[in-house]
């Protein structure tokens, strides 16, 4: 994880940022510490000491680059000597309320695929309750799923060819017909990890934001996302997509006085450079066809299971706008009765992941929806070529954003992070 730049740039730019205005001369946490080399950053933003907790084999790493840093022979990064104090254990050991002092500021790396497999957030909200000072900051300060309708016919024509293995009735003279159900229902449930283009979108995501200053252990452990997707393209829906971004923004109470915060934000999605998390496809059984202008309501669960991860269950339905107007959530449920081809229901193990690295980057070609069987409106399609080309530059879901780079600015006192920005945006790296 150390060699996923964005990822790592981000926290170094948040923590090393953020060293004038709430790391210097601050008591520091760092859970689930692993390497050490978020502690490490924090010394280097001027923290006055940090706690580096870590329960697996690492904290005796981590001890071994502490000492190199005092070694009479040669000290490497002699900066970090008698600074950081690594507690190998982990942070619900009830020992270390008596031996761990209230802390300003708690960062960590607590986050999986969706933002919350391997369910390291609990150890983080934990770690705010037990140890954070009133007024503390927390850095990553938050986190947004987000969720998509997504086209993407290779994927799941790959998904059902898998399954399809056993339907054969003679298979070295055994019939393995029997094993379908079962091997259709696991592949079917078992979401994909990968990058795919953003360009198999077929509306804008909607969101799930859950901000760790705040948020409880149980909203945590179970939630709901409400689902409105506005159908931009005529197509065959295959399935779900879903990604995360991270902000890092210590609140105005956590800052020394007369400092303001520095900002720096991060996001896994199609859109952004690839991170070791990528983005994820959770596949229907059996496709939606959708029309241009309709909208998909329903929702989505997301609750906790005992293999540190989540099951999601999803219900969405396919309705004409005029419907959609009419239609309250209470008489929605009906329609999932009514109208039951118009409507989709799944669930999927977010622990059973599977892996799919086909996904090699956008072609140097325009991206056209039809590419991956989406089709505009007439109206919209005709009006591409009637309206100057300025005003079609975004006409698609993820697609043609100017990254021409305007600049490429230097950050102080660093020479590995920068601001490039481009004709639609700027970016930290």
């Amino acid at each position: 994880m150390l060699q996923d730049h964005v990822r790592t740039s981000a926290y170094h730019s948040a923590i090393t940022f953020n060293g004038p205005s709430l790391f210097r001369d601050r008591l520091v946490m760092d859970v689930g510490a692993g390497s050490g080399i978020l502690s490490f950053f924090a010394v280097q933003a001027g923290s006055k000491h940090v706690y580096a907790v870590e329960a697996s084999g690492m904290a005796q790493k981590m001890q071994v680059m502490l000492k190199s840093a005092k070694s009479a022979s040669g000290a490497r990064n002699p900066y970090l000597a008698d600074r950081i104090t690594i507690v190998s254990s982990k942070i619900e050991d009830p020992s270390l309320l008596n031996k761990v002092p209230q802390v300003d500021a708690i960062i960590s790396e607590p986050i999986g695929v969706l933002l919350v497999h391997e369910r390291m957030l609990e150890s983080y909200i934990y770690a705010r309750d037990k140890f954070l000072r009133p007024g503390g900051a927390m850095l990553p300060s938050s986190g947004t799923i987000h969720l998509a309708p997504l086209s993407d016919a290779a994927l799941w024509n790959e998904t059902i060819t898998k399954a399809r293995f056993w339907q054969q009735d003679s298979f070295y003279g055994v019939d393995v017909n029997p094993y379908f159900a079962p091997a259709f229902d696991e592949y079917f449930s078992s979401p994909v990890v990968g990058c795919f283009s953003p360009t198999t979108l077929m509306s804008d995501s909607v969101i799930h934001e859950v901000d760790f200053h705040t948020v409880s252990m149980a909203e945590l452990k179970e939630f709901v996302i409400p689902v409105e997707w506005n159908i931009k393209y005529t197509g065959v829906m295959h399935g779900v997509a879903g990604w995360f971004d991270l902000a890092f923004v210590p609140p105005m109470s956590s800052l020394h006085q007369g400092t303001a915060p520095s900002a720096v934000y991060m996001s896994t999605g199609p859109q952004s450079p690839a991170t070791h998390w990528q983005q994820v496809r959770m596949l229907f059984k059996q496709p939606l066809a959708v029309n241009a202008g309709q909208l998909l309501r329903g929702a989505v669960l997301m609750k906790v299971n005992d293999q540190r991860s989540y099951d999601i269950s999803a219900k969405v339905i396919a309705l004409d706008y005029e419907e959609s107007v009419q239609t309250s959530d209470e008489a929605l449920v009906q329609l999932f009765e009514t109208k039951k081809s118009r409507a989709r229901t799944a669930l999927w193990y977010l622990h059973e992941q599977i892996y799919n690295y086909s996904y090699a980057g956008e072609s140097l070609e325009i991206p056209r929806p039809e590419a991956a069987n989406m089709y505009l409106p007439v109206d919209q399609l005709l009006a591409e070529s009637a309206a100057p080309a300025a005003a079609n530059a975004q006409s698609y879901v993820g697609g043609n954003v100017d990254t021409t780079i305007a600049s490429v600015q230097g950050i102080p006192n660093s020479v590995t992070d920068f601001v490039i920005k481009t004709g639609s945006s700027s970016m930290q790296i």
